[in-house]
């Protein structure tokens, strides 16, 4: 790592009505530097790294590039600077190839203007390759694994000739597998002098890929540290403004006849003769590496996916669940691996909030305008969802407080199954403590809870019973107190048996 930086911001603001996203930050990169940004959803993060990728601009400070003062302006301007973004939500064209995803808008063509796609195809592979990675350029991006996905989206801003990479939340859809094939190639990058701009909100692979980390707070810059000084409870602390008395608030509950029961429920190719059950007071967890089917369960039980054979059992009673209506009908809410799912982002808190229970809000098909409102102020003050105002989109909600709207939906409707699946994924560690005490409070209430997650320290954390997926099935279940993440995994994997 040189001792002179190659990227120095200072002094930098930026503000949207009623928030100041930025204020007067100052921060410094330097080349062949891996330099983490951490801080609560909200903190400034994004907001910083889209003004350097040139999709917003900075209200004022500067912003120096090798000792040169530069306005960056657009993302094209950012590129041609020197600076590639790789964001959160990929932004690659599912139906076309590896090669035309890379070269996209830059295709080489012949003289007669037709593209030249023996030239792509050379040129791809041989991006591919400077990056270690084995996979044809002809392939759809489409059938791809989305962490192949993500090396593609990296793959396509580094032919872009650049020299810093903004990295913004890149493995949160990854396994732990697929997690550590992404930080090779982060350290291959800095070994060739790439410099990275990395976002995370999971503290362990911060400190696992990072040389320092910068942490904001309500878009102020706390302060700067080398990884090999840092702490994870300083860091929580630096983020936070405060200690965080329990990360895994889960209490001791009455643990009740079964809600939920499952007897060889299968979708074939996919879901093999599977049987369980959850109590009422119970939080079940299903742990599984990716395309172990946890998602396809969830989805099944939530009327998505059509059985094949099976059958599901509510409160005792033989349950035909077809379609979501069915489910809901039933009692059963599901919160999705991408929570934007579950929402409508472009209308405020209250519809979201009522949008499972609309019959109760509604008399002769008018809404009850002003009980949806009054619901709505419930769930905002009872589940301290941080908004400036009811009216607020919900697209504009951080992401913990958007999971908390989606959970709203369902403890309005009463509902007395809860399938969460990964309910924690791009979320702050602060907002993940208070979904873990609404989940714990929920199990209190005799809600049966199956929490899906890859998260293998929040299933200790918060389960009394973990069930272990591979290859379409249950294949082991272990009491939550007595047991480990080598247990777990070893199961998952298939080393374990």
């Amino acid at each position: 790592m040189s001792q002179v930086p190659i990227l120095v911001m200072e002094g930098v603001t930026k503000e949207f009505p009623g928030v100041r996203a930025l204020d007067k930050v100052d921060f410094e990169l330097y080349e062949g530097e891996v330099h983490a940004l951490l801080g609560e959803n909200g903190a400034g993060k994004s907001t910083m790294v889209k003004i350097l990728g040139g999709s917003l601009s900075k209200d004022s400070g500067r912003v120096l590039l090798r000792g040169k003062e530069v306005e960056i302006g657009s993302p094209a301007r950012a590129r041609n600077l020197g600076i590639g973004m790789v964001y959160q939500e990929l932004s690659l064209v599912p139906t076309l190839s590896v090669a035309e995803n890379i070269f996209l808008g830059r295709w080489p063509r012949r003289r007669s203007g037709a593209i030249d796609w023996r030239r792509l195809h050379e040129a791809a592979r041989m991006e591919l390759q400077k990056l270690g990675l084995d996979l044809d350029p002809r392939t759809k991006v489409g059938v791809l694994s989305v962490a192949e996905q993500q090396l593609v989206e990296i793959a396509k801003v580094v032919s872009q000739n650049v020299y810093i990479l903004l990295l913004d939340e890149p493995t949160s859809a990854l396994s732990d597998r697929e997690r550590e094939r992404l930080f090779g190639l982060i350290r291959s990058l800095k070994e060739d002098g790439m410099s990275i701009i990395y976002i995370s909100h999971r503290l362990a692979e911060v400190l696992e890929i990072a040389d320092r980390i910068t942490v904001l707070r309500d878009g102020r810059k706390v302060g700067t540290t080398h990884v090999g000084e840092a702490q994870e409870d300083r860091l929580v602390t630096m983020m936070v403004g405060r200690n965080l008395s329990e990360q895994f608030p889960k209490t001791a509950t009455t643990v009740g006849r079964p809600v939920l029961e499952v007897k060889n429920l299968t979708i074939s190719g996919v879901l093999h003769d599977l049987s369980f059950e959850v109590k009422r007071g119970e939080i079940v967890g299903v742990f599984g590496l990716m395309g172990s089917g946890r998602t396809t369960l969830a989805r099944a039980l939530f009327g998505l996916e059509r059985l094949d054979s099976g059958e599901v059992f509510v409160d005792g009673a033989k349950a035909a669940i077809r379609s979501p209506i069915d489910a809901i009908r039933l009692g059963i809410g599901y919160l999705t691996e991408d929570r934007r799912q579950g929402l409508v982002p472009c209308l405020p808190i209250p519809p979201n909030v009522t949008l499972s229970s609309l019959r109760e809000f509604s008399r002769f098909s008018f809404l009850k305008a002003r009980l949806e409102e009054e619901t709505a102020e419930r769930f905002v003050r009872d589940l301290r969802i941080r908004t400036p105002s009811l009216r607020q989109k919900v697209a504009r909600l951080s992401g913990g407080n958007q999971q908390k709207v989606v959970l709203s939906k369902w403890m309005c409707r009463e509902s007395k199954i809860m399938l969460f699946d990964e309910p924690t994924r791009g979320i702050d560690v602060a907002a993940k403590a208070e979904v873990f005490q609404l989940m714990s409070g929920l199990a209190q209430q005799g809600i049966g809870v199956l929490m899906i997650s890859s998260e293998l320290p929040e299933l200790l954390g918060m389960c009394d019973r973990i069930l272990v997926m591979r290859k379409g099935t249950f294949v082991a279940e272990f009491q939550a107190s007595c047991t480990t993440q080598e247990q777990l995994l070893k199961m998952a994997s298939g080393i374990g048996g």
